[in-house]
């Protein structure tokens, strides 16, 4: 295996349905490398009339990349109705939210409990 091809499996994605949320849970890093397969993930979920969670608690690493698809997620979500919420930031991601300014853009839980304890309105 190539160094490329290991860097195109640095993300793990798992997609569960908790409480009528669906959950979205990426793992590893989302980069320029891996963004695309959470942006396939990812969109198709605001296509179900229910919450949208995406749970960063094993996130390491996300780049602008990153920050791309989730904007993408939250213009669907606003496009469609389905609420969108973000929990579980480590210090790093949630730095990079912060100085990137998209903390102001979401509605972010300090966990997974947290955030499904929100309610359906996002």
């Amino acid at each position: 295996m190539t160094a490329a091809n290991r860097q195109e499996t640095d993300v793990e994605i798992r997609n569960e349905t908790e409480n009528g949320v669906a959950v979205l849970t990426p793992v590893g890093r989302i980069d320029s490398n891996s963004a695309r397969e959470v942006e396939e993930a990812l969109l198709p979920l605001f296509d179900q009339p229910r919450p949208v969670l995406v749970d960063f608690a094993a996130l390491t690493y996300i780049s602008s990349a990153g920050l791309r698809v989730l904007l993408l997620a939250a213009r669907r979500s606003k496009a469609t109705g389905v609420p969108l919420r973000l929990a579980g930031m480590s210090k790093a991601v949630d730095e990079v939210f912060k100085i990137s300014g998209f903390a102001k853009l979401f509605q972010i839980h300090a966990d997974r409990a947290a955030a499904l304890a929100a309610g359906g309105t996002g």
